[in-house]
């Protein structure tokens, strides 16, 4: 007896360590980087964009009446609770509108562990905002009644059946179904996290989340750029780059309000059953008088900005099984002397790395990107902000802006590190501007030091000042932290596989109906042993002068 369990225990390590071998020999990992960089350019077959999608599309239409819920969306507040999020009442275009009185409808969800029977109710706030052009020929606009509720103390890795609206109508919504996380521990993931950016609601964005639906995400990580109502009918649902040349006469530049309706409408089928957590872009910022800005953004979205000891919404953090998720504000003060980077550091500080073994941030645009689009724009933010991640070894960062794909070998100040994240940029969900197909390294194709001035914040483009491209503003030729790009509409999947491998895919839209399709595939692995929160950012360091800042570098199957 004790040799047949002697010989179980043997073929089943031998089962499970051949299974290891054949799964590390189809697929990388970062352990075997620093790659050579790949570049797949954008197939000429292939439409580079999209038109928008036009209002009275069925699915964007309303198709509730007066104070029933829609837009219903969940978002994490903590690993015991969550926020529930929809919109009632008559959002309003015009001039000389009234504002709905939010006290005239609840905020009510009824919920429990079986479907049909709600055990539980919660109350929450409700509210509304105005986006405000009193200039003639611009549209004003209110909204309808925005809702937040919070569901507290509920149970790890259960579902949970939810009704949500005003129960003394009665106007309840539709029965929904959710899913909790499991508890934080080195040992508990959520199964699948989709990351997306600049979405946009054109043909393109519903390939892309027809998509993702197939891949059955149980969050989806959303890094800025959501609905481009800044983008539609001033510019006539095409886009237009320069909205100056095209509307000479406007004062200041209209976003039409209706399209984050219909883009809430859209996206409900898939918000409404997973939780959503997204970071602004500056698509989102939609300036109107008085120097309102964010005001779409910040009304519409519940994050856990309190729940993590953030004074802001556009800056926050939460836990996801054994993953710690930073959200960082990339168009509000960012300097180390200010607000947020205090909030950053205590946050890291509290980073229980035995717990949530995982630290993963993201933002809107990112810090190292080759395309000739946003081209170093975001470098002061990364010269303020970089150390200090670094020193805590964040392992993976998201970010979107160009509209393209990229992920970089693990980087540092511009040098291959070991020790530094996995940047990936991933701002091509779908969004109305078309894909981005230069590379600064083109030739011809490198911006000019003046090109690429950030909506917020200053300019400190920089030369390289070592390496094989030192003295210059542009490389010749992919540079060596830039390990795959490529031209392409699409979305990744991240699946925890536990507390040192990570399997990242990147699914091109053109795959949607090919199994087990993606293009780029690699597992990312944490070397704590190696990399520890004792780095410290000795290695940067700057140099100026009077014209630029000088750098001296020292499953289920996934469709």
């Amino acid at each position: 007896m004790k040799d047949f369990k002697l010989w179980i225990i043997t073929l089943t390590t031998f089962l499970i360590i051949t299974k290891m071998v054949v799964t590390e020999s189809q697929i990388p990992t970062t352990l075997d980087g620093p790659f050579k960089p790949v570049t797949h350019r954008l197939d000429p077959s292939l439409r580079k964009g999209s038109s928008d999608l036009p209002m009275d599309d069925p699915r964007i239409k309303r198709n509730v009446t007066s104070n029933f819920p829609e837009q219903i969306a969940l978002a994490i507040s903590s690993p015991t609770s969550v926020w529930v999020s929809w919109v009632t009442g008559d959002a309003q275009v015009g001039s000389n509108l009234t504002e709905l009185d939010p006290s005239l409808v609840l905020s009510d969800v009824w919920y429990g562990k079986e479907s049909g029977k709600y055990t539980n109710v919660a109350k929450g706030v409700s509210t509304v905002y105005s986006q405000l052009y009193p200039f003639k020929g611009l549209l004003n606009y209110t909204s309808g009644i925005i809702h937040h509720v919070r569901l507290e103390g509920l149970q790890p890795k259960t579902k949970y059946y939810y009704k949500c609206g005003d129960s003394s109508i009665p106007a309840m919504s539709g029965e929904n179904v959710f899913e909790t996380f499991p508890t934080p521990s080195p040992n508990s993931y959520p199964h699948r996290i989709a990351v997306i950016g600049d979405l946009g609601l054109t043909s393109n964005t519903t390939t892309t989340i027809d998509h993702l639906i197939q891949n059955d995400p149980s969050m989806i990580l959303m890094v800025g750029d959501l609905s481009y109502a800044n983008q539609y009918q001033t510019t006539g649902g095409k886009g237009v780059p320069c909205f100056s040349c095209a509307f000479p006469d406007a004062p200041i530049r209209e976003t039409y309000q209706p399209r984050w309706d219909a883009w809430g409408r859209f996206m409900e089928p898939l918000t409404s059953r997973v939780p959503m957590m997204v970071i602004e872009g500056n698509h989102e910022i939609e300036p109107q008088v008085s120097g309102i800005t964010f005001k779409s953004y910040l009304t519409r979205f519940a994050v856990p900005s309190a729940e993590s000891g953030s004074k802001s919404n556009l800056y926050y953090s939460f836990n996801a099984g054994g993953v710690h998720f930073i959200m960082l504000g990339a168009y509000v003060d960012y300097n180390s002397t200010g607000a947020q980077y205090a909030w950053l550091k205590k946050d890291l500080d509290l980073v229980d790395r035995t717990v949530t073994p995982w630290l993963v941030a993201a933002w809107h645009p990112p810090w190292y990107n080759s395309y000739s689009s946003h081209y170093q724009e975001f470098e002061c933010m990364r010269q303020e902000m970089e150390a200090i991640l670094y020193q805590y070894g964040v392992d993976i960062i998201f970010s979107g802006h160009v509209h393209a794909y990229e992920r970089m070998n693990r980087v540092y100040n511009y040098t291959l590190d070991p020790c530094g994240p996995v940047y990936i940029i991933v701002g091509d969900g779908g969004n109305i501007e078309q894909v981005d197909v230069d590379f600064a390294d083109d030739p011809g194709k490198c911006p000019s030091a003046g090109d690429n001035t950030p909506e917020f914040g200053g300019v400190c483009h920089l030369n390289f000042s070592s390496g094989p491209a030192k003295g210059q503003f542009c490389w010749n030729r992919q540079p060596d932290w830039s390990a795959y790009r490529e031209s392409s509409f699409g979305h990744g999947i991240l699946e925890v596989v536990n507390s040192t491998y990570a399997l990242w895919t990147w699914h091109r839209n053109q795959d949607v109906y090919n199994e087990d399709s993606h293009s780029d595939q690699i597992y990312i692995v944490r070397q704590p042993e190696l990399c520890s929160k004792t780095l410290k950012p000795s290695t940067l360091h700057l140099e100026r002068d009077t014209s630029t800042m000088n750098l001296s570098a020292t499953s289920k199957k996934c469709h």
